[in-house]
């Protein structure tokens, strides 16, 4: 246990050396790429494990600083493993995990919410402090719940108990603080300090500046229920020695997931939508993909290669088609070693770059395929003078499940006062906006504005016994309450210049 903050960083944080006698050749190989440096540069981040708490209290600050220690000795000794990280788990990180938890989430199997919970806070922390040092602690099955897909089909979430939820965030904070230092440059998803328009931009200047003229649009088939629970550990172990935070990671993996009244576990998933599962799974794809494609990158490619991966999303972009195929074709026994699988209808290799519309022209083909990252379209685009331009547009059927769900609700809201529905509408709208409002995506703002504007009317114009509303109407309404589209992100070269800046 710490006392006091004059202690060095290894009385803090015990590390020893990882163990390089690793139990398959198939380890023998992840320990080889673990000690591969980043190949990506990337820009300084706001890291939870180094912000300085603002709040002024004792308890926040001695988290923070705990944290930023971490933080430092996983920088400075790359190869070594923690042995000695569950005391970080203290009441101060428990409670700063609490409030940082949404208020009005859905409770779990436990059915305890985030205000009934606070009411005897001091208390509820304390003691689950106190089971989770002395081994007490256990984790409930997490309540199997489904929500509705861009393609019409279901996506499972796992809603863990409120208590499973508070120190899953508290152990992330203290895992982030590791292998923050540890992950790659071109790695997006769940990440501090970066987010889907990172990924994006740096897409996008990757494909501009590099000799790309073939992309990998790679989708893992089921990923988070496919991981294998067992390799999963076994790459934690390579920086995490402190068994007990090993064992808490293996209640939850094991605590299964209720539905119908049944529970139901297994040896392989990270129960996706748990607080702690984008990190695992990160963990998971940094020895399984990241590390190993960006040896392959190195050893193995013959012209340019760029990756950019978000979560399980990634993109490889290839200057030979040759590199691409041969990439390609290893990615698969490599996912395969490691439980996982390509999507058959979902992976492609098309030709796309600055060349390839004249290159497709030349052979007598039509104009370059596009591919789908992150809510957007890539397409192959020119300017006026006939240069390249990367062009991104939203993707339709993204764009029509998202007015079906407005659509839907709009019916219910029909008959609430137009200033209240014309207020809620101005917020999605807005919200929408914040995310797609790209370079060169504005019509596809406008139309999304009037799609809205459309089916706003037919519902005022079916609560009305005065009959159909005219457009001269809904143009008022419109103008009003619906905000007009406009560009809010910069171009991504601008923008990853900023973050390079600082």
């Amino acid at each position: 246990m710490m006392h006091g903050h004059e202690k060095s960083d290894s009385a803090i944080v015990a590390v020893k050396p990882t163990n390089k006698a690793l139990h398959s050749a198939a380890e023998q190989s992840t320990a080889e790429l673990f000690a591969a440096e980043p190949v990506e540069p990337r820009a300084e981040t706001k890291r939870n494990a180094g912000q300085q708490s603002t709040c002024g209290t004792q308890g926040q600050i001695s988290v923070s600083q705990a944290l930023e220690r971490i933080r430092r000795v996983a920088k400075e000794r790359k190869k070594e493993k923690f042995t000695s990280l569950l005391h970080h788990i203290s009441i101060d990180l428990l409670d700063e995990a609490f409030f940082e938890l949404k208020e009005e989430a859905a409770p779990g199997v436990d059915g305890l919410t985030w205000t009934e919970y606070e009411q005897n806070l001091d208390r509820n922390i304390e003691d689950l402090h106190a089971r989770v040092h002395r081994g007490a602690y256990r984790a409930l099955p997490s309540r199997r719940v489904y929500i509705p897909k861009p393609d019409g089909r279901q996506r499972p979430l796992a809603v863990a108990a409120l208590e499973d939820k508070i120190v899953q965030r508290a152990t992330a904070a203290v895992l982030n603080a590791i292998y923050e230092e540890d992950f790659l440059g071109f790695s997006y998803g769940f990440r501090p300090g970066r987010g889907t328009h990172d990924a994006l931009n740096a897409l996008c200047v990757a494909i501009e500046r590099k000799k790309v003229n073939w992309i990998l649009d790679a989708d893992i088939r089921s990923f988070f229920d496919e991981i294998s629970q067992e390799w999963l550990i076994r790459f934690l172990e390579h920086r995490i020695g402190d068994r007990r935070i090993i064992r808490l990671i293996q209640k939850w993996l094991k605590a299964g997931v209720l539905e119908d009244g049944i529970v139901s576990a297994s040896d392989r998933g990270t129960g996706q939508g748990s607080v702690i599962s984008p990190l695992l799974a990160n963990v998971y794809l940094h020895y399984v993909l990241d590390l190993w494609a960006a040896r392959w990158r190195r050893r193995e490619a013959n012209g340019d290669m760029i990756i950019v991966r978000y979560a399980d999303d990634f993109i490889v972009g290839f200057q030979y088609e040759r590199d691409a195929r041969g990439f390609l074709d290893e990615l698969r026994a490599r996912l395969q070693e490691f439980a996982l699988s390509l999507h058959a209808e979902k992976t492609r290799l098309i030709e796309f770059g600055r060349f390839a519309a004249k290159d497709r022209k030349a052979r007598g083909q039509g104009k370059p395929e596009t591919f789908n990252f992150l809510g957007f379209t890539f397409i192959c685009g020119k300017t006026r003078s006939g240069k390249f331009l990367l062009t991104r547009k939203t993707r339709r059927d993204r764009m029509r499940a998202k007015l079906r769900r407005l659509k839907q609700e709009m019916w219910r809201r029909m008959h609430h006062p137009i200033p209240q529905q014309g207020k809620w509408l101005g917020h999605v709208v807005r919200g929408y906006f914040n995310y797609h409002a790209v370079p060169m995506n504005f019509r596809s703002l406008a139309v999304f504005r009037v799609e809205v504007a459309k089916r706003w009317r037919r519902v005022l114009s079916r609560r009305s016994q005065r009959g159909n509303l005219n457009w001269a109407q809904m143009t008022k309404l419109m103008n009003e309450w619906l905000p007009r589209p406009r560009i809010l992100h910069p171009w991504p070269s601008l923008s990853i210049a900023v973050r390079d800046s600082r």
